[in-house]
């Protein structure tokens, strides 16, 4: 399989980039496709597409226990794959993370197995900028176990209240759980800061959810002292169905079985069942193996980019695009905190979000439109709907331009 090598000390190539990518050279009603979908799902490179492919021609059977060649092959694969996220996040040990299906699977083990030893009034903080992943988990153990769930609010520009979050933490907190990065604002949550809050407090567990910080931030739980970091594929260049969840040992040691199964067992017998250590005792059944195996070459795709080369490539479209959007009467844009991602959501004053999305693919321009799962956010915002452009790797600053010309003709339908 083809790999990519990029010179550290060279500029980043976008072009070359680009060039991986085959769904950025379709036509979308006879324009060049400007995919500014990227908070929702990546576009995938060559090299996680042939690769997988090989997996599945040469390499494929199922893993663990298996004595034959490919079940061999298959495990090593998969396992590599494993290492591959440890080192990404920064993990102590490979053994700390388990693969899950998304996101949102890896906050529902956490959220089911942390609900465990909850007790009535026991206080869960969340931010109103959490996705409904990081949010629903937690709504069942209010309705189930009588957990409190407090809010911490953004400021005006979308900014995570510090002052807020100090004064919601009281002697009943036992989880406070966040996104790293806003799939609406952009906002980035200041999780080391948050850490710094807790340290001292080992009744409290802190949850991060990475699906956006993954993409564009590098990450390094150990730096950012939270105890559970989630991240999903789809989002990182690689497929979908496969995600993972970075415990801390001791944490991971404590959660009980999210759910039963071949795999995540020791033994079982008439009279009782044992379980496996961790991470195997979080993956029942067939796990999601080629899907590991492609986000593994996701990740080493990423890496030979460079993170930082990506981010500072991001930062520069992020400004062109915040620039430009500003001169457009009528248009407003939720969230302008310093630092944020690559994430611009908006609303056109007289219009609905569905009917701007509708009017910029007519362009070959693909944002996404709706409440992006985050209606507790848009509700604070005064808004029901957004539309949102959101950039990656592959994004050029052509990009950005044709962007705004499709917004003006689009804002111009409904003037």
């Amino acid at each position: 399989m083809n790999a990519l090598s990029f010179d550290s000390d060279a500029a980043f190539d976008v072009e070359r980039v680009r060039a991986d990518f085959p769904a950025l050279s379709l036509e979308v009603n006879g324009h060049p496709l400007v995919y500014l979908d990227n908070a929702a799902s990546a576009q995938k490179p060559n090299q996680v597409i042939d690769g997988v492919a090989e997996f599945y021609r040469t390499s494929y059977a199922n893993v663990h226990r298996g004595l034959h060649h490919l079940s061999n092959a298959a495990t090593q694969a998969y396992e590599d794959a494993r290492g591959k996220v440890a080192r990404f996040v920064g993990a102590a040990s490979a053994d700390e993370i388990v693969f899950t299906r998304s996101v949102t699977e890896a906050l529902n083990l956490v959220a089911h197995g942390l609900g465990e030893s909850l007790q009535p009034g026991d206080e869960i903080i969340l931010s109103v900028m959490e996705h409904h992943s990081n949010i629903v988990p937690w709504d069942f153990l209010r309705t189930q176990k009588g957990a409190v769930i407090k809010w911490v609010p953004t400021h005006a520009d979308g900014s995570f209240d510090t002052e807020a979050f100090s004064a919601l933490l009281s002697d009943r907190t036992r989880i406070v759980a966040l996104t790293h990065m806003s799939n609406v604002l952009g906002t980035v949550t200041p999780i080391r800061w948050v850490a710094d809050q807790l340290a001292g407090r080992d009744d409290i567990t802190f949850v991060v959810d990475g699906a956006q910080g993954a993409v564009h931030l590098p990450v390094d739980v150990q730096a950012l002292g939270c105890d559970f970091y989630a991240i999903t594929g789809h989002k990182l260049y690689g497929p979908s169905g496969i995600g993972a969840l970075w415990g801390r040992a001791s944490k991971l040691e404590t959660l009980p079985p999210y759910m039963g199964g071949g795999e995540m067992i020791d033994e079982v017998r008439e009279d009782g069942v044992t379980f496996a250590p961790v991470p195997a005792r979080f993956e029942a059944g067939t796990p999601p193996i080629a899907q590991a195996v492609g986000l593994g070459l996701a990740i080493d795709y990423i890496e030979a980019m460079g993170t930082q080369s990506v981010a500072a490539h991001e930062a520069a479209l992020l400004a062109h695009a915040m620039e430009e959007i500003s001169k457009i009467n009528a248009v407003r844009v939720l969230g302008t905190a310093p630092n944020k991602g690559a994430i611009i959501s908006f609303d056109v004053e007289g219009a609905h979000a569905h009917d701007v999305s509708t009017l910029l693919d007519r362009y070959g321009v693909a944002v996404r439109a709706g409440t992006h799962c985050a209606q507790p956010l848009l509700a604070r915002m005064g808004v029901s709907s957004s539309c949102r452009a959101s950039f990656g790797a592959y994004n050029t600053h052509d990009d950005v331009e044709r962007f705004i010309d499709a917004l003006n003709r689009a804002k111009a339908f409904f003037a």
